[in-house]
């Protein structure tokens, strides 16, 4: 069953030395290839609309109205 997920983080959360052995960032975005941890594809969507909705797929994105 396909399921559509809404995540409007744009940018990870890090969790720190402090709460973990070395500082980790979970995905907030969704966008991950190496979900939940993050590999910086949050940068695709740091020029979103605010209250807008984007559909992203490997090499696009767009914005549905």
């Amino acid at each position: 069953m396909a399921r559509l997920v809404k995540l409007e983080g744009k940018e990870p959360k890090v969790i720190t030395e402090e709460e973990a052995k070395f500082p980790i960032g979970i995905c907030t975005c969704g966008l991950s290839a190496n979900f939940p941890f993050c590999d910086g594809s949050h940068k695709r969507c740091a020029d979103e609309e605010e209250g807008s909705l984007y559909v992203y797929d490997a090499n696009s994105r767009v914005r549905v109205k």
